[in-house]
């Protein structure tokens, strides 16, 4: 069967992660979810996506096809009703389909016409934002417990001091010294190639993917997820890093999202519970306005790129696009636009050549190449996003 992902409704109310992913690539948990879908289908995946990322996502589309929900994240009751559908079936949660097999064409769907089946089980949704740290202990869990099943963990050295040995998976090639392992409240997994240095506390639930690196003392409680070829120091509360990005020094960082490429400079701060304890509001794409989370603690969202100068205060909330660079004293206000240069004092407009040139030397110390793929896809993220600047 040929499986295709698509986007749905909530792909706006996920930027800025999806100015520069579909929704499936969005990483939750230790997978991404496109990755959560292909372990339990067995099967690799397309995407229906944004025309100016199809290039990068292209969709693969045959004559049979399952199209799925990229939002919803996969489960062995769901994926067993899926495996079951025929022609001119849809699976549906209240309104909103999860998944359907067709014959047509995508332009031909009209979902009117299938029979609908109600699910009735229960399924983590990713709708926006903030559901990315909020639903990462349980996303988390589940992909443990997979990625886990049947495998036995490589030895944990004696130089640790270890609390429920059992919870702790650590891939080959993983180094821990010297550490605290507490995975009472959680599991901790440790990926291919990845080090905890020296004096790191860790209590899980808690990921650090492969080829990552926590820096030593470093103080971390779950639920967090650090995504692979990462760097991470000083503080973390329940916060997801996608991957290629690096907090790599002492300050906080909280209930938070940072997306790929990102880099925050040392003794960065981001504040994730408002002075008067309220609930916490977050900048909508949509809307163009701020929006209600229903959250006393959310900290940061910084899309893929953006990077910040030392000792960088975030407000409670702030919202971070693509290819922002953020420095000086003082907190800049709680939605920047992408490819904002400046802080509190304000922000020009950082030029799409300055901007690219910097990628390209941070993806080359990666041995990965700033391709004319990549630079089609920011480019059109620069256009788009102009309106939220002050040029």
């Amino acid at each position: 069967m040929n499986y295709i992902l698509f986007d749905g409704t909530v792909r706006n109310s996920l930027l800025p992660f999806t100015f520069t992913r579909p929704v499936a690539d969005i990483r939750v948990g230790i997978f991404t979810i496109r990755e959560k879908w292909e372990n339990f289908l067995k099967s690799t995946t397309t995407t229906i996506t944004e025309e100016y990322l199809s290039e990068k996502y292209p969709m693969v589309e045959m004559e049979e096809n399952v199209l799925i929900n990229a939002s919803f994240l996969p489960n062995e009751e769901l994926v067993a009703l899926i495996s079951e559908l025929t022609d001119n079936q849809a699976i549906f949660l209240e309104d909103e389909v999860i998944a359907f097999y067709s014959k047509d064409t995508q332009e031909e769907v009209d979902l009117n016409t299938y029979e609908a089946i109600e699910f009735s089980g229960q399924v983590i949704r990713i709708e926006n934002t903030w559901d990315i740290f909020s639903k990462n202990a349980v996303a988390l869990q589940a992909d443990f417990d997979f990625i886990t099943e049947g495998r036995e963990s490589q030895p944990i050295s004696e130089t640790n001091s270890v609390i429920n040995a059992q919870n702790i998976f650590l891939e080959e090639g993983a180094k821990v010294e010297c550490s605290i392992l507490n995975a009472t409240n959680g599991p901790i997994y440790i990926g291919v190639g990845a080090e905890v240095m020296e004096g790191s506390m860790i209590r899980g639930g808690f990921a650090l993917c492969d080829y990552s690196t926590v820096k030593m003392g470093a103080k971390i409680y779950g639920a967090t997820t650090v995504g692979p070829y990462s760097k991470i120091g000083g503080e973390v509360n329940n916060s997801v890093l996608f991957g290629y990005s690096n907090k790599g020094h002492d300050g906080y960082l909280g209930n938070a999202v940072l997306g790929e490429w990102c880099n925050l400079g040392a003794d960065t701060n981001n504040s994730n519970l408002k002075n008067n304890y309220d609930e916490v509001r977050l900048w909508s794409y949509e809307t163009e306005g701020f929006a209600k989370t229903g959250l006393q603690f959310c900290g940061l969202m910084m899309g893929d790129h953006s990077k910040c100068g030392i000792n960088t205060m975030f407000n409670t909330g702030t919202v971070v696009g693509v290819s922002a660079n953020i420095f000086g004293g003082g907190f800049p206000r709680n939605f920047i636009p992408s490819f904002s240069w400046g802080g509190a004092s304000g922000f020009s407009t950082y030029l799409e050549n300055k901007a690219f040139e910097t990628i390209r030397i941070v993806m080359s110390r990666r041995e990965i190449e700033f391709d004319t793929q990549e630079q089609a896809i920011l480019t059109h993220v620069f256009e788009e996003t102009k309106k939220w600047r002050k040029e």
